[in-house]
């Protein structure tokens, strides 16, 4: 099994070449055998070349001799598109034809390739000008060994399609043919970058690299990882967090054929490290599988198995409902309430989340004297390097991790309990064990995104301006995951509150009691579902009350922030409500039980608008359209720019309508999509997404798209029925 998989076959072989080109090549000592280059930017390791290796100082990109290029992307491919678009960053700025260019996942090295952990919709704002520069110092040397070869000034020669060019006589020299030559070059230290006029692939809809493989059914993920002599093992958790192995009777697994092992594993009370559970290891995954479901396990509960998520959100809600602890305040908010024209007040409140990726947890791992090694579908190689070396008392740099295509992940695959439990059976079997959990485990046994309730209170004047703010909010942070003595959300989970660019002088924000029963993990948006929904709903609310429509009410409260820091924020989200509210026809007439309701926020440093157009009968609930309006910088790949947003669409949905995480008695009650339900394929709206052109680099992009659309949608089912719904998801609660 190669710890990496070639996603898209190289080009073609270089061109012929006169006889005073061979002269030139001749002297440079360019032989052939893959000789290849690449480039190092400072604070990242280099290494140099000696006869007969290939020269590989660079984390990012490799030139054979040939003229095949290979590009290495650090950042982890979840379908995100990540991989297409850094690399076709690096593409062009070396001036690379597309066709010749092979894109590689790197394996877990942040030595090489600096921070790999890909969430926070951060891969594109983080390495977009490295991979600039990556691709415009390798052209630079390109350009300088040309330069030699034909005895020219470098401003003679200009790079395009795989080739140097000399300007005055039109001479090619392919990438291939100048590598060894080029290989001794210093790197150069501020590379000079293209600018946008003269993009070919920033901006453009390019199609995904492996696109063809993923059509074939040939990408490798982190279930389809084999190496020689490996067994199969399937788990079963502990269904209460906290909980633990009260007595075990395997016999009846044991007895099935295949069965090899039935091992109970401890927890690790770390916050990536298994809950604790009983694994079989079995010739066959299926085998293994079935095995788990004859263990006669009796678990030792512990004090959460008091835990039922119904109650639990009766009582956020009696907690957001009466004075909490102080985070931000501004002005006097208690007097201008008292004092206000018109008052409003609402609560609002959210279930806990599953990621449920298609590719539920599976990892595989071989623990050997000489180092361990990983296969593993993860969002942070880093993370499995820290949990395994710190769990084996062996340095990071004896675990090695190839990182694979995530089959989704969505914050989930962060976290890599999986792969620890994995590496406990290996080193108990002496043998590589490829752990793959049912999706039953997958959804029972996560890291849950916040139950949540939020309450606000605001007071309008005579000209419906708003006067005054208080927002509480409670929740079990993701800080709860590393201490779980947090009895409320500290001030910087609380923070997008006070920072939300609305202008109100009188300002409080509060953080309600919301001790954790489970584990709360980062996923999709974040917060920003749930501050995102509250924000947008309150909007709306408030504009009705005032009179206005909600695209002008939310002008009004845009101007009236006064804050010089908040000047962009304030401007970008306005361009982005204008943009939707323009191409939805926001404010037309519509038939009866249809309406339009829309909503922006800004997350991950990006802006996102969304107008959704529904039509209503009774319970029935039909999402037609949706325009999404978007400034995101600098669009590197319009096509997978597109694909994130209609994905954010289909999640937005999904949570806003259906999805919810139920527990009772300390354990998750639902189990597959069944119960766990998922936008299908004949629910789809029609999706449109307007970009906002823009100079400025690019920001987030995977997650901004889902914060907007639970508001917007509850806005439009108000504007086609009059009847509000304020707790997510909302097909549940409409009985």
């Amino acid at each position: 099994m190669k710890p990496w998989l070639k996603l898209t076959e190289a080009g073609k072989a270089p061109v012929a070449v006169d006889d005073s080109r061979r002269n030139f090549l001749k002297a440079a000592s360019l032989t052939s055998g893959g000789l290849m280059m690449g480039i190092t930017l400072p604070g990242f390791a280099a290494s140099s070349a000696t006869s007969g290796q290939a020269y590989s100082p660079n984390a990012y990109l490799k030139i054979a001799d040939n003229g095949d290029t290979t590009i290495y992307v650090g950042r982890c491919e979840m379908g995100q598109g990540i991989s297409t678009a850094l690399g076709s960053v690096v593409a062009e700025e070396l001036e690379a034809d597309w066709n010749r260019v092979t894109v590689l996942q790197a394996d877990g090295d942040e030595d090489k390739y600096g921070s790999q952990a890909t969430g926070g919709s951060a891969s594109m704002r983080v390495m977009y000008t490295r991979m600039r520069e990556a691709g415009a110092a390798a052209k630079e040397m390109l350009v300088l060994a040309a330069a030699k070869a034909w005895q020219v000034s470098a401003d003679d020669c200009v790079a395009k399609d795989h080739f140097v060019v000399n300007k005055t006589t039109n001479a090619k020299l392919g990438f291939g043919e100048l590598t060894k030559v080029a290989a001794t070059l210093p790197v150069p230290e501020k590379p000079q970058l293209k600018s946008k006029a003269d993009f070919r692939y920033i901006g453009s809809d390019l199609k995904r690299h492996d696109v063809d493989l993923v059509i074939q059914g040939q990408r490798v993920y982190g279930a389809d990882a084999t190496v020689p002599g490996m067994k199969y093992a399937a788990i079963v958790h502990c269904p209460v967090l906290g909980g633990k192995l009260k007595s075990l009777d395997d016999s009846a697994a044991k007895a099935i054929k295949g069965v090899s092992h039935v091992i109970a594993i401890d927890r690790y009370d770390v916050p990536y490290g298994s809950v604790g559970g009983v694994a079989v290891v079995a010739d066959n995954t299926w085998t293994a599988q079935q095995a788990v479901k004859q263990l006669k396990i009796e678990w030792d509960y512990g004090p959460n198995k008091v835990y039922n998520t119904e109650q639990y959100r009766q009582q956020l809600v009696a907690n957001v409902e009466k004075p909490a602890n102080v985070m931000v305040e501004r002005g006097d908010v208690d007097a201008a309430l008292n004092s206000a024209s018109k008052k409003l007040e609402a609560t609002y409140t959210g279930g806990h989340l599953c990621h449920a990726p298609m590719e539920p947890n599976a990892s595989l791992v071989w623990v050997k004297p000489e180092g361990i090694e990983v296969w593993a579908s993860t969002q942070s190689p880093a993370d499995i390097q820290k949990v395994l070396s710190d769990y084996f008392k062996r340095d990071k740099k004896d675990v090695t991790v190839h990182v694979m295509i995530s089959g989704g992940a969505f914050g989930r695959k962060f976290k890599c309990d999986y792969v620890h439990e994995a590496a406990v059976l290996s080193e108990k079997t002496g043998l590589p064990i490829q752990l793959t959990w049912s999706r039953e485990e997958d959804m029972r046994t996560g890291y849950y995104h916040s139950i949540n309730a939020q309450h606000i209170e605001a007071g309008l004047d005579d000209d419906g301006q708003v006067t005054s703010w208080l927002h509480r909010a409670a929740f079990p942070s993701i800080a709860t995951l590393f201490d779980p003595s947090h009895p409320y959300a500290p001030k910087g989970h609380v923070n997008d509150i006070a920072t939300h660019p609305f202008g109100i002088a009188n300002f409080r924000s509060e953080s309600g009691e919301a001790p954790p029963h489970t584990r709360i993990g980062w996923y999709r948006a974040v917060y920003a579902i749930f501050y995102g929904f509250a924000f947008g709903s309150f909007a709306d609310e408030l504009a009705h009350a005032a009179g206005k429509d909600t695209v002008t009410f939310l002008n009004q409260v845009y101007d009236a922030n006064s804050n010089a820091e908040q000047a962009e924020q304030v401007a970008r989200s306005k361009a982005t409500l204008a943009l939707a509210a323009e191409q939805s026809g926001f404010g037309r007439k519509l038939p009866a039980g249809e309406g339009i309701g829309i909503a922006v926020h800004y997350s991950f440093q990006s802006y996102v608008a969304m107008a959704v157009h529904v039509k209503v009968d009774g319970n029935d609930i039909k999402v037609l359209n949706v325009d999404c309006a978007v400034d995101c910088g600098q669009v590197v790949n319009k096509d997978g720019a597109t694909a994130q947003m209609e994905g954010a669409v289909v999640m937005g949905m999904g949570l806003a309508l259906h999805t919810e995480i139920h527990f009772k008695d300390g354990a998750v009650t639902n189990s597959n999509y069944h119960d766990y339900p998922v936008v299908r394929i004949p629910d789809m709206p029609n999706v449109r997404t307007h970009f906002i052109e823009s100079d400025k680099e690019p920001t987030g992009l995977g997650e901004p798209g889902v914060g907007p659309f639970a508001p917007a949608l509850a806005n439009a089912i108000f504007a086609a029925t009059g009847k509000r719904y304020r707790d997510l998801p909302i097909k549940p609660r409409m009985s």
